[in-house]
């Protein structure tokens, strides 16, 4: 037989603490519910939507975190919504026609009614036990007192049976509070989980992915055979061209061949310079030498806008990941500097859940749109290639951020 550890509750009464809270959340899913209907219902109360949808979702990953702990099994969460995070940013469009978001509103109304109802069931059956069995032992001090059944207790008699309905109060209790939370954590968790991708939509998902995952490549190899031929290349020739005037020139006059000999030189150290820049763009050494962390604070400090860099519980990733963090906050840097105006940008990297995340903030002038340009849509066909998502949040006046997540186990 086993027992509770020091420090946890016994199994009943963590049972009951289970539904007693989802008594409580069931009354605050009650009032976010009403918050989603008067924000959709009148038309002209519609941009106050997202700040409610972020009250419900909210809401439900509080719920989904206590689920989890308490069956022992994480609960996923949802994809975020477009410009999920700040609150104030959410497209009402995608609150209005997330799949996530609708699971999140039905399992409001799930614990509104069935969760409330179970807590208040959970909660009453010990108070009632406690009640009664205070009246049992007051009646002469209480006049007028009936039981919870609405029983006067006039006599010893009807004390005794008060400690019955008590005794009857707390077998129900007993009995029923585990079967009841384990039943209901299980419903729950079903509507908290997000949606189960049918066969044909995870098709045609890993299909979109690797159709930009091959775009993605085939940009790359475009970029380094450009780079080759327009750089190195046109270096290379005109080492080759000197130094045939080297040769033609000992013949006819040595001591002006020095001269070309130096040019030939100079011109094969750029050869060299511009090779390894092209290296260097295929996958970076500084992330061989100092890892994704050290790889990105470079990056950071050699900004021309001033920018404040953090990370958070990182582990050594895979290198086809770290490459492509590392690129897309390079891309999302180059980008702040030439376009957005700012004054200061935050670059933010932790890992969750199996996912690294790259969150760059810019405190300039907003409007950034990846279907206006090509550094944007960069970056979001190198993440897709991971199966990673991609969220730019950049209204008129700005903020512009700009998070990408990947998945660390590729």
């Amino acid at each position: 037989m086993t027992h509770p550890t020091a420090g946890q509750p016994r199994p009943w009464l963590r049972e009951l603490k289970f539904l007693a809270v989802g008594a409580a959340t069931g009354v605050m899913s009650w009032f976010v519910l009403a918050g989603l209907v008067l924000s959709v219902a009148p038309v002209v109360t519609l941009p106050l939507l997202p700040r409610t949808a972020r009250a419900a979702r909210r809401l439900a990953a509080f719920e989904r975190r206590r689920t989890g702990e308490f069956l022992g099994t994480p609960i996923a969460p949802p994809q975020p919504l477009d410009g999920d995070g700040d609150g104030d940013g959410d497209d009402i469009g995608a609150v209005l026609t997330s799949p996530d978001m609708r699971r999140d509103v039905s399992w409001l109304a799930l614990q509104a009614t069935v969760g409330a109802l179970a807590g208040l069931v959970a909660v009453g059956a010990p108070a009632g036990a406690v009640q009664n069995v205070v009246i049992a032992a007051l009646w002469p001090y209480l006049p007028e007192v009936t039981t919870t059944l609405n029983h006067p207790v006039e006599s010893w008699g009807d004390a005794t049976l008060a400690l019955a309905t008590a005794a009857a109060y707390g077998t129900v209790g007993a009995l029923l509070v585990p079967h009841l939370a384990r039943w209901y954590a299980r419903i729950s968790a079903v509507r908290l989980a997000p949606r189960r991708i049918s066969l044909a939509e995870r098709l045609a998902e890993v299909t979109a992915t690797r159709a930009a995952a091959l775009e993605a490549h085939g940009t790359e190899l475009r970029r380094i055979e450009r780079n080759l031929h327009d750089g190195t290349q046109n270096r290379l020739v005109a080492v080759v061209m000197h130094l045939g005037m080297v040769e033609r020139a000992l013949h006819r006059d040595p001591e002006s061949a020095l001269p070309m000999v130096l040019t030939a030189q100079n011109a094969a150290t750029d050869a060299l310079s511009e090779l390894r820049e092209v290296v260097r763009s295929i996958y970076p050494p500084v992330l061989i030498d100092r890892g994704l962390p050290g790889a990105v604070s470079a990056l950071v400090s050699h900004c021309a806008i001033p920018a404040t860099y953090e990370a958070r519980d990182l582990p050594r990733a895979p290198a086809a990941v770290e490459a492509a963090a590392y690129f897309v906050v390079a891309e999302a840097l180059t980008n702040a500097v030439k376009h957005s105006g700012a004054r200061q940008i935050t670059v933010v990297l932790h890992a969750d859940d199996g996912l690294l995340t790259v969150e760059v903030t810019d405190d300039g002038q907003g409007g950034a749109d990846e279907k206006l340009g090509t550094g944007l849509l960069g970056i979001e066909r190198r993440v897709a290639a991971f199966d990673g998502t991609t969220l730019l949040h950049s209204p008129r006046g700005g903020p512009t951020v700009l998070r990408a997540a990947i998945p660390l186990g590729v």
